[in-house]
């Protein structure tokens, strides 16, 4: 039976398989997760937003990620919690929808904005005369409404391809709502949808991927050939980090989205992964970035002082 998309259908997300004894330990760790996201994530954005020493280039592309980390974190957790405590996976279709839009945009988000922080690193570390020539006030504004507009643009095309079709079932495959789930719903051709997936796929994991390989290529060459043992020491811990964050985020989400495509793949594999893209990045970047980075973690000390 073919449903129109746009009707109040209601779907059912991939149970949890909580036993009555887990449910109130995994609320209060699930609650406790999302607030601790929530807290590290504010946290940097106020310390980079108050200290005029932070408005600089490099942090000013950062204090964008933990906007991203925060709608990814928002898109996922509060409907996780919520049914963890009521017992229900029902969703409705508009609502499925709204997470699938908010997850992708902020898996977009990230590469885009991990891929511009390696290309301010590459030129800080690579061409340092250059650097203040290059990344100019006007060139970083460029750069930050190029990454939203370029995410918005696509992840809307994604949704309104896959809301055109009418769905015939009702289960989602995975614990909260994506494309590659909601797809598996119609019974219509989605060749269309499967081919602008594959594309942006290649546009936001191969790009972003052959934009790391190339500027911590350059990196580790000048690292290698320069004669300054701080400075080189400086430059491969700053963009080991960088590379620890993006490697997470990049072998999560593609596994996760060739995992949809590969049926051998182990469905609990898939799901895994998928939750993965979810917690660790919007959990990790802000404890690594703030605890690694000497001006950022003075800065956010500073400001809880302020606070307490």
């Amino acid at each position: 039976m073919y449903t129109n998309a746009s009707s109040a259908v209601l779907l059912t997300l991939e149970t949890l398989g909580l036993s009555n004894a887990y449910v109130y330990p995994a609320f209060l760790f699930g609650t406790l997760t999302y607030l601790c996201i929530m807290f590290c994530n504010l946290s940097v954005l106020a310390a980079i937003a108050c200290s005029k020493k932070l408005h600089k280039p490099m942090f000013i592309l950062l204090f964008n990620l933990p906007i991203s980390d925060m709608v990814g974190a928002t898109a996922f957790f509060p409907q996780l919690i919520f049914s963890i405590v009521t017992q229900n996976r029902l969703i409705s279709y508009s609502a499925c929808t709204i997470q699938a839009f908010l997850i992708h945009f902020y898996g977009t988000a990230n590469f885009l904005i991990l891929s511009a922080m390696a290309y301010d690193r590459y030129v800080a570390i690579c061409c340092p005369l250059r650097y203040n020539a290059i990344m100019t006030q006007h060139n970083l504004v460029r750069i930050i409404i190029l990454i939203w507009c370029i995410n918005f643009s696509v992840v809307v095309t994604v949704i309104l391809l896959l809301t055109r079709l009418n769905i015939c079932r009702t289960n989602i495959v995975d614990l909260y709502c994506n494309n590659p789930s909601l797809v598996k719903l119609v019974c219509e051709d989605t060749r269309v949808n499967n081919y602008f997936g594959l594309f942006t796929m290649a546009l936001f994991q191969g790009g972003p991927l052959s934009v790391m390989m190339y500027t911590y290529g350059q990196i580790l060459r000048t690292c290698v050939m320069n004669n300054q043992p701080d400075a080189r020491q400086k430059a491969i811990q700053t963009c080991g980090l960088h590379l620890t964050v993006y490697l997470i985020l990049e072998i999560s989400a593609l596994v996760t989205l060739l995992a949809h495509r590969i049926r051998s793949v182990s469905p609990f594999l898939r799901r895994a992964l998928g939750v993965s893209i979810l917690i660790f990045p919007p959990f990790l970047d802000p404890v690594i970035y703030g605890l690694k980075n000497k001006e950022l973690k003075q800065s956010i000390k500073m400001l809880l002082r302020r606070k307490m």
